[in-house]
C-alpha cells in the first residue's frame, strides 16, 4: 500500500506563521528568550531552526506546539491563531530526542497508541499502522521490542508513532542527537525521503550546521533570540547576511576595513605592497572611506607561491597544515593581521604545497568576497524574516 499524503496543499497561506513573537521567561538578568521572532513557513516545507544553545530555537518550537505561552505576538497555524490554545488541540505532532516508546509494547503498539486513544475503528487502525511502518521502512520489525531495535530504528518508530496522527505539521527538537555520527548522517537522509513521501510540514531544530544544511528546504539561524537569517541553505552558506551566520555556518574567513575607493559596484581595500580585497557592493550605497566587513569561504581561496593576477590577494606565512582526506586545511597569518584558513583539495589540480613556516599569496576572486550586515535588532530581524519565502 503506497502511503497516503498527510496533509493536502493550502490555498490560504503558510502553514505557520510567528508575528513578533516574544518570551520573556522573567529572569534576572531580564533578556527575553524570544525578542520578536517573526517566520512564514510554507505547506510541506522542511524549515529548521538553526543555532546553537540558548539563542531561542527550541523555546520557539514549544510556543508553536503549545508546550509555552508567548508574552506578546501571534502563532498562527493555517491561519488560526493558536495563542491560548491547549497543546492536545493544535493539529501538530512532536518528536524529541528521547524517544520515549513504552518497551513493554510493540513496534506496531506504540506507533498504534495514540490511534486506540482517539477510538479509531480497529481495522483502520490496523491499515494506517501497517502503511506508516512501510513508509519508515519497519514493516518487518512491527513485532519487535523497542530494545530489539537500533538507535536509529527506534527513531523512527517514535516518527511513525507521531505522524500516523496525520498531523498538519510536525516538529522536532533535536531527534537525531542520541545517535553517533555515522548512523546520524544516515537518518539525516532517511528524514527527508520520509518528509518528502508524507508531504507535510516539518520543523526541525538543531544546532548542527551540516544537519540543516543537508536536509531543510529552507534554514532560520537564530542568534541570542533573535533570527538572523531566513534563506535556503546554500545562500545562507554563500551568501551569509551577518558576521555571526558566516562564523557559525561552517568556516569563513571574516576582513574588516575602510573602503579605499569604489568602483563602479565593485569596492576596494588597498591593503599595501601589492595587496587589496575587493567586493561586490550590490545595492549598497557606500561609498569610499566606509566601514565594511567582509566575508570569504576557504575552499574559495586559492594559494601561490608568487603574486597573483586575480582582484583579491594577500600576502601570508603558512601557520599550522593539517590533512583532511579530502582537504588540506592551511592556517595562514597575514601580513595584514588577520588569520585566515584554506582549505585545499587534495584532488592534485593544487600547483603548492607549502608547508609549515613558508610564505604564500591567497587570492579569490571579487564574487567569492561577501559584503556582511550588522547584526539586526529585534524589530529589523522580525521584519525580515516576515517576509515571503525565497522560492525553492
Amino acid at each position: 500500500m503506497a502511503p497516503d499524503t498527510l496533509s493536502p496543499p493550502s490555498a490560504a497561506g503558510p502553514a505557520i506563521a510567528l508575528v513578533d513573537v516574544v518570551k520573556d521567561f522573567g529572569g534576572a538578568r531580564g533578556a527575553a528568550a524570544v525578542r520578536g521572532v517573526s517566520l512564514s513557513i510554507e505547506e510541506g516545507e522542511f524549515f529548521s531552526l538553526l543555532g546553537p544553545s540558548g539563542c531561542g530555537k527550541t523555546t520557539t518550537l514549544r510556543m508553536i506546539a503549545g508546550f509555552e505561552e508567548p508574552t506578546r505576538g501571534q502563532i498562527l497555524l493555517h491561519g488560526s491563531d493558536m495563542v491560548g490554545v491547549p497543546a492536545n488541540r493544535r493539529d501538530i505532532n512532536m518528536v524529541f530526542q528521547s524517544y520515549a516508546l513504552f518497551p513493554h509494547l510493540s513496534v506496531a503498539d506504540n506507533v498504534a497508541f495514540g490511534l486506540c486513544r482517539k477510538r479509531v475503528p480497529r481495522e483502520e487502525i490496523r491499515e494506517r499502522v501497517a502503511t506508516m511502518l512501510a513508509t519508515v521502512e519497519l514493516a518487518d520489525k512491527a513485532d519487535r521490542r523497542p530494545r530489539e531495535l537500533s538507535g536509529g530504528q527506534q527513531q523512527r518508530v517514535a516518527l511513525a508513532r507521531a505522524l500516523v496522527n496525520r498531523p498538519r505539521a510536525l516538529l522536532l527538537d533535536e531527534p537525531l542527537g542520541a545517535l553517533d555520527l555515522k548512523l546520524r548522517q544516515s537518518m539525516q537522509l532517511e528524514l527527508k525521503r520520509i518528509q518528502r513521501e508524507v508531504g507535510i510540514t516539518f520543523i526541525y531544530v538543531t544546532h548542527d550546521q551540516a544537519e540543516a544544511l543537508t536536509m531543510s528546504d529552507r534554514i532560520a539561524v537564530m542568534n541570542n533570540g533573535l533570527v538572523e537569517q531566513v534563506a535556503p541553505p546554500r545562500e545562507v552558506y554563500e551568501r551569509p547576511a551577518t558576521a555571526f551566520v558566516a562564523g557559525f555556518i561552517g568556516t569563513s574567513n571574516l576582513i574588516g576595513g575602510r573602503l579605499s575607493r569604489v568602483e563602479g559596484q565593485t569596492g576596494v581595500l588597498d591593503l599595501g605592497e601589492g595587496q587589496q580585497v575587493t567586493v561586490a557592493l550590490g545595492g549598497s550605497a557606500r561609498g569610499a572611506g566606509a566601514a565594511v566587513e567582509l566575508t570569504v569561504r576557504p575552499e574559495k581561496v586559492t594559494l601561490s607561491a608568487g603574486p597573483p593576477g586575480t582582484a583579491s590577494r594577500i600576502r601570508g606565512t603558512v601557520r599550522e597544515v593539517v590533512y583532511l582526506g579530502t582537504s588540506t586545511s592551511y592556517a595562514v597569518d597575514t601580513a595584514v593581521g588577520a588569520e585566515m584558513t584554506v582549505f585545499q583539495p587534495n584532488d592534485g589540480t593544487a600547483t603548492v604545497h607549502p608547508a609549515r613556516g613558508e610564505s604564500v599569496w591567497l587570492s579569490w576572486s571579487t564574487d567569492h568576497s561577501y559584503l556582511l550586515s550588522a547584526a539586526p535588532a529585534p524589530a529589523a530581524a522580525a521584519a525580515a524574516a516576515a517576509g515571503s519565502p525565497t522560492s525553492r
